[in-house]
């Protein structure tokens, strides 16, 4: 008891203290006085690009716990502001390394958005964790700082990107969208439920099935290739209606239900996961959202960012030009105009 008490006439008098001398401008005012906030730039680390006229700008983000997110933007010439996409391919993690490897080696799909006029950025987040998607995050304050409710989750990391490009002045910060593959095209999802901030999403081969709550399938159910010798529009239609009755339907609404940002769907024929990505279009078409579908006969998964082949060239097939020359027309169509 006595030590309590001691502690407490010794915040009392700190307080005290602060008082006197004037407004405290300290981001932790419980702990730190300044009658001035301390200057706090974002770092920024520039690279050229090899065979490219954009370079890269390596930044480093605040994600909402106070944790720093990388991200690999780059800009055409000029002041702007310009229209930005968002990238985000697959799960998380690997950092700065991961952004630098993939901007000089898989980088040909950005270089197209750059070449129409927009801003790109490779994002990377926390990698995924299992099992944990569904819970609030939910902001409390201990001891004058934060304590969260669960651990911020890898989509919460990309809110956090978008909203800090938004501040940029060479970005337009009402024409913010976002292209994710895989498990970054989920992320989509999860993004468009929670936040209303971004103009448009692509979600090319979204592997949504923990956003729609699909069932775990039993132990020791085998899997299959991940891309299909055969996948005929008869197989696609069965398979999605079996999908659809392994869903918590009411969870997958009720998320599905809050979107209101404009969504395409890149599906991919033969892809295993074909029946979530087109019950993923179906449930956001049943739900009167602003959604379109189409599905490309593409050997690999993830074909819509192209990389350097063994010769170090980009050399996209028709179907990898046709999908991205699709996704900047759906992008034009919503952040082509103020």
């Amino acid at each position: 008891m006595r030590r309590f008490v001691l502690l407490a006439a010794t915040a009392l008098l700190a307080g005290t203290a602060f008082a006197q001398q004037g407004k405290n401008a300290s981001i932790d005012p419980d702990h730190i006085f300044f009658t001035k906030p301390v200057k706090s730039p974002f770092t920024e680390i520039v690279e050229p690009v090899e065979g490219s006229e954009f370079p890269l700008h390596i930044i480093y983000v605040e994600t909402v716990d106070g944790l720093y997110a990388p991200i690999g933007l780059r800009k055409p010439p000029g002041k702007g502001p310009f229209p930005i996409v968002l990238f985000a391919h697959m799960n998380g993690g690997m950092g700065v390394r991961w952004i630098r490897e993939w901007t000089q080696n898989g980088s040909w799909t950005l270089e197209q958005f750059l070449k129409a006029g927009y801003a790109v950025a490779w994002m990377r987040y926390r990698a995924e964790v299992e099992d944990t998607y569904g819970k609030p995050l939910v902001e409390g304050k201990q001891e004058g700082r934060q304590i969260f409710s669960r651990g911020p989750l890898e989509y919460e990391d990309t809110i956090s990107i978008i909203k800090f490009v938004k501040t940029l002045p060479y970005v337009d910060a009402n024409r913010v969208g976002y292209l994710g593959l895989s498990h970054g095209g989920e992320m989509l999802m999860k993004i468009a439920s929670e936040y209303h901030g971004l103009r448009a999403g692509i979600a090319s081969e979204p592997a949504s099935m923990d956003y729609l709550a699909k069932r775990s399938p039993a132990p020791g159910t085998p899997r299959g290739p991940e891309t299909l010798p055969v996948n005929s529009e008869e197989m696609q239609r069965k398979a999605t209606a079996e999908a659809r009755t392994q869903l918590d339907m009411a969870v997958a609404m009720k998320r599905i239900n809050a979107i209101t940002t404009p969504i395409f769907i890149q599906g991919r024929d033969r892809d295993h996961h074909q029946d979530i990505f087109r019950l993923n279009y179906e449930l956001l078409r049943e739900a009167n959202k602003d959604v379109q579908w189409k599905s490309y006969d593409h050997n690999e998964h993830g074909f819509i960012f192209v990389k350097r082949n063994a010769e170090g060239v980009y050399a996209p097939d028709p179907i990898q030009a046709q999908a991205v020359t699709d996704a900047i027309a759906y992008f034009d169509r919503y952040m082509k105009t103020p």
